[in-house]
């Protein structure tokens, strides 16, 4: 993030706009709506901009722009067309420690002007840090499709029951869980059809009749393979209305980043020899969580019901009456297997997948090598990789043919993702002669052939 976002408080604070054409009319059409207080320096000025000063109870000065301009200002505006005089404003207020920000040069500023989508109180702003002007826009006018005109009117209604729904709940929690209930349900809708009046009666009537909210629950989500893509929409919804989230090593951080920024995080990822926190007592920590009153999000890589555990933790749950809902992920053997090319089955060589966990107990095969060695099948072995040399030789030593293709993928659905090719007879080595850690997935099987010719995934191997 090249720039840090905040929002500005502006009204009746003096601002220095230097410039007086088109580009500075546009900036002060925005500085007004914020309240500022315009002191334009221009040597000529448009009719608009010139309305637009005496509206704010501003002034203008025609003639060049002197450093003593930047006096008792809370930010300065560059807008001219001349390179020399923008430099020197922007070198002049940086020299004071004062914001300033000059148009179509990102270079020469401390704050930039975003794309705004204004549903007032209620302000969305989008910014590409300069870098692609166009595009903040063209999300801007997504936004403003997407999001009603009646959003400002419904954020008017929670600021003027702000103090009473604060006096109500005594926790934090109590009051946000109260606002998402009455900001999607019937109040919001009376709101939504021009109804203000009845939409407040009727918030007034929740509140008299509102408990504290105390009740816990638990999502067990699947954050799937890694691509923040392929989360659901029930996971996305769910992300945002956890209050404390457990997540593992395998969430990627582009999944965690989606997640709401005030809930707690607590890491109870496992690997190899290294368990920051074993299962059982995930567990207890969910129960303990959700006997407390919190919204607890247990978020896991993949899907929760595949190699992940999650039967074993909402078994306790069950036993103690807790709430919860279990929302599937993309499985990294569908995830990963899409994303480098690989079809699971196909009519001509697989009618038949199998997923496998290639973490070998005590390091030693517990597995039914003579059905896994079957033909006409693809296999699946998840946490494969310290493994992998055992699972080739034992699906060779019982009957698979050596030159059967294989392909192991790290990282899959990533930015990293690697993929690495071979047959059983050599995939091992190959994977040694290439630096991989992991997470990995190895898929067995003629349908790893068919990758070469499936080239309308390049974009994604």
């Amino acid at each position: 993030m090249d720039y840090f976002p905040f929002f500005m408080r502006l009204r009746g604070q003096r601002v220095l706009l230097v410039g007086g054409g088109d580009i500075a009319t546009r900036k002060a059409r925005l500085l007004l709506k914020a309240g500022a207080t315009l002191n334009v320096v221009t040597l000529a000025i448009d009719n608009e901009l010139e309305e637009l000063v005496q509206n704010s109870g501003g002034s203008v000065q025609l003639r060049e722009y002197q450093p003593c301009d930047l006096d008792n200002v809370v930010l300065a505006v560059a807008a001219t067309d001349t390179a020399s005089v923008n430099e020197q404003i922007s070198a002049d207020a940086r020299a004071r420690h004062l914001p300033v920000n000059v148009v179509d040069s990102p270079e020469l500023c401390t704050v930039i002007t975003p794309a705004i989508v204004d549903r007032s109180p209620l302000v969305i702003a989008i910014s590409s840090g300069g870098e692609a002007p166009v595009l903040a826009r063209m999300v801007r006018a997504k936004l403003e499709r997407l999001l009603p005109a009646s959003y400002g009117r419904l954020a008017g209604l929670a600021s003027r029951f702000r103090e009473a729904v604060k006096a109500k709940f005594t926790t934090g929690d109590q009051r946000r869980r109260f606002w998402e209930r009455i900001l999607e349900g019937p109040v919001a809708e009376r709101v939504y059809a021009g109804q203000d009046a009845q939409a407040d009666r009727l918030l007034e009537a929740e509140l008299e009749s509102a408990r504290d909210e105390v009740g816990g629950e638990v999502y067990l989500v699947g954050g799937g393979p890694g691509d923040p893509e392929l989360l659901t929409l029930k996971a996305l919804r769910l992300m945002q209305q956890a209050e404390v989230v457990l997540y593992d090593r395998l969430v990627s951080n582009e999944v965690l980043e989606l997640v709401r920024r005030d809930a707690d995080r607590i890491y109870v990822g496992k690997k190899r020899s290294d368990h920051s926190m074993e299962q059982p007592a995930i567990n207890q920590l969910l129960l303990d969580l959700a006997q407390q009153g919190k919204r607890v999000l247990r978020l896991k890589g993949g899907d929760p019901f595949i190699f992940g555990r999650g039967g074993e933790e909402i078994e306790l749950l069950a036993e103690n009456r807790i709430p919860f809902q279990v929302v599937p992920g993309i499985t990294a053997a569908s995830g990963c297997a899409a994303y480098a090319g690989i079809p699971l089955t196909h009519r001509d060589c697989a009618q038949s997948v199998r997923f496998i966990t290639g973490h070998l107990k005590n390091d030693n095969p517990n597995l039914s090598w003579p059905e896994l060695a079957l033909p006409g099948q693809t296999l699946v072995f998840y946490m494969g990789l310290l493994g992998l040399e055992q699972i080739a030789h034992e699906l060779v030593e019982h009957g698979r043919a050596p030159h059967t293709p294989v392909a192991l993928v790290e990282k899959g659905t990533t930015s990293a993702q690697t993929v690495v090719v071979g047959e059983l007879s050599n995939i091992n080595t190959k994977v040694k002669e290439r630096d991989i850690k992991g997470p990995t997935l190895i898929i067995v099987g003629e349908v790893v052939a068919l990758r070469s010719r499936l080239d309308w995934f390049s974009a994604k191997a």
